[in-house]
């Protein structure tokens, strides 16, 4: 599925929220080697919480942050021009709200 992704490229959508994408200028090989680790690290979180472990799932949680933290989807911007982050925000209650509105969802 294909999530609206804002014209500045640095925002999809879910839901009416905005979610930070990857760092477009991470090189192909650091950006593959970081999903690789988040995907592992996602399925750590499964496995955790499916033997209700809260020590395993606290490291997989941390495991799970600095992968997006280093593709850029958490942590500093990854854009130069010192616009706010609007990550999480519902894209309505943002300066995206007309291109949002402008959808056709």
């Amino acid at each position: 599925m294909k999530y609206p992704q804002t014209p500045d490229g640095r925002y999809f959508i879910v839901k009416g929220r905005l979610w930070r994408c990857t760092n477009p200028h991470l090189d192909e090989l650091t950006r593959a080697r970081w999903v690789k680790q988040l995907m592992n690290a996602r399925r750590q979180v499964k496995q955790a919480k499916q033997k209700e472990n809260e020590e395993a799932l606290s490291f997989a949680r941390a495991q799970v942050d600095e992968a997006k933290v280093a593709l850029g989807e958490r942590g500093p911007v990854w854009w130069t021009d010192n616009a706010p982050d609007y990550n999480r925000y519902m894209a309505k209650n943002t300066p995206y709200a007309d291109w949002y509105a402008s959808l056709k969802l």
